[in-house]
């Protein structure tokens, strides 16, 4: 064995301890104070009534991305969903804007995703440095679909994901994160926005919506 070799060994030992250590310090601490609250938080949402202007804002943000999929899904950027829908997708009854084809809830989300970021017609949140409705309201809209939630469920769960993704963005420092990262703050915040509506679309406990931000982070 010559040095390198000796070096190698001993760094994916170091590593595998560290590691190990690291496995069994997170599984005796269990959640932290602030992420149990969050993830209490958001498993409550889809019972806990909306303030009544929380609950017109958000009709307007619904309103004005589903009009955006459907003048998405008329531009290249919405067709090449559909072209993408027939020849791949699976079956499913998930609704796809602007047309009669439909498809699984994955699937679904992404089309309505496209077509609603197609020509930035979508809202957008400064502060946050995002477009959330273009990722939040497919992703409530499938699994709202596929779980059978009624319309006051999915206005809540649309509101979670207003409510979650963007702070995300704005705890990292926004425009300065980004611009020191050079990581999107547009996939972050939709990427934790469509997570938590879609979670709460499917009425997860709080352990389960600490796996689900879990996975928004991977």
């Amino acid at each position: 064995m010559n040095r390198r070799s000796v070096l190698r060994l001993t760094a994916l030992a170091a590593t595998g301890v560290t590691l190990s250590q690291t496995r069994m310090a997170a599984q005796a601490s269990g959640a932290g104070p602030e992420m149990s609250e969050l993830s209490a938080y958001m498993s409550a949402a889809g019972t806990r009534a909306l303030p009544a202007e929380a609950a017109e804002h958000a009709k307007h943000h619904l309103l004005d991305t589903l009009a955006s999929m459907i003048s998405g899904s008329q531009l290249l950027p919405g067709e090449a969903a559909l072209r993408y829908l027939r020849a791949h997708a699976g079956k499913g009854g998930a609704t796809i804007a602007g047309s009669a084809v439909t498809a699984a809830p994955v699937e679904a989300a992404l089309a309505n995703g496209v077509m609603a970021h197609a020509d930035e017609t979508d809202d957008s949140h400064n502060a946050s440095r995002s477009h959330p409705g273009c990722a939040i309201v497919p992703a409530a809209l499938a699994a709202g679909e596929k779980f059978g939630i009624n319309g006051e469920q999915f206005l809540r769960a649309v509101t979670l994901g207003y409510d979650v993704g963007p702070r995300v963005t704005m705890t990292l420092g926004a425009e300065p994160y980004e611009h020191d990262s050079h990581r999107s703050t547009h996939s972050i915040a939709t990427d934790f926005g469509a997570a938590a509506a879609a979670g709460c679309a499917a009425d997860l406990n709080a352990q389960q919506m600490r796996w689900v931000l879990d996975y928004a982070a991977q």
